[in-house]
């Protein structure tokens, strides 16, 4: 991998991990249009620790009181019932599902969850999802003429269901193109929370997998075609890319639906099956190379 194919790579990782599109479809996607090598899962998952970082960054204050007040929680019965200290708990027990299925199925999310058919079907299918999840979110905030507005749940209402709902719905971000914040937001809006509080619990909740994905991999780096100089720029790359989207995004989401989300993932999805579909692009393109 080439400097150049670094950079390019780690902007398209900070640019896509936080909005709902598929930082790993698009990864993937870009190495191929480009006639590049697939970057593989290793690549995709230690970047992911640069966008990670950003996420720390930007909520710290709101993880430092979570992890102060889970910590505290452990010996003093007081603070269990402290919304931080449950946050905690609740940041661990959504992060079960991902954990168990990543490993389970590790193989196949390196290999044929790659497949290009699948990153189209699944870019469409999510993409589908979300934009219902998003209209339901619009209409209970609009209410209507024979129907007041819903108030819809905060961080304040989560629970150990909906924190187990919410960790499912990030594992199913395991295949690419379905897209971690994606999953998440839709599984919080169809749930009934509110677009801002379902992106951040989707971003505090992909800390502890994210992070733990990166490390797992690292032992991976610089196999192949991927070394790691190249690795580790594209990395600090997706930090400071993916820093500038989150403060955006974040303030984006406040008045805005997700819906432009939505019209480029079907977008894509069927502009990728056509491609594949006429031979343009294989579906299995810069895998052999990888």
């Amino acid at each position: 991998m080439s400097w150049f194919e670094s950079f390019v790579l780690g902007f398209v990782q900070g640019l896509t991990e936080f909005l709902p599109i598929s930082s790993s479809a698009h990864l993937r996607l870009t190495a191929a249009f480009a006639g590049w090598h697939d970057p593989g899962a290793a690549f995709t998952a230690i970047t992911q620790i640069g966008t990670e970082a950003a996420v720390i960054i930007y909520f710290r204050k709101d993880i430092a009181r979570i992890i102060s007040s889970w910590f505290r929680s452990l010996f003093d019965r007081g603070m269990r019932s402290n919304h931080d200290a449950q946050m905690g708990w609740l940041v661990i027990v959504g992060s079960i599902p991902i954990g168990v299925l990543g490993v389970t199925f590790k193989d196949q999310i390196e290999g044929p969850f790659r497949d290009l058919r699948l990153i189209a079907t699944t870019l469409i299918v999510m993409g589908i999802v979300l934009g219902i999840a998003d209209r339901l979110a619009a209409r209970d905030e609009a209410g209507g003429k024979h129907r007041a507005a819903k108030e819809r749940k905060s961080l304040q209402d989560l629970g150990v269901r909906d924190g187990l709902i919410y960790g499912f719905c990030q594992a199913m971000a395991l295949i690419p193109g379905v897209s971690r914040s994606g999953a998440t937001i839709s599984g919080g809006l169809l749930m009934g929370y509110t677009r801002e509080a379902a992106a951040r619990y989707s971003f505090l909740l992909a800390i502890p997998a994210v992070l733990a994905s990166g490390v797992f991999e690292l032992k991976d780096a610089g196999e192949g075609h991927v070394s790691w100089g190249p690795t580790v720029f594209a990395t600090l790359v997706a930090f400071v890319v993916g820093y500038v989207v989150i403060s955006w995004f974040m303030k984006f989401i406040s008045s805005k639906s997700f819906m432009p989300f939505v019209y480029y993932r079907v977008a894509l999805g069927i502009v990728l099956f056509a491609l594949v579909t006429a031979g343009v692009l294989s579906p299995h393109a810069g895998e052999s190379a990888g």
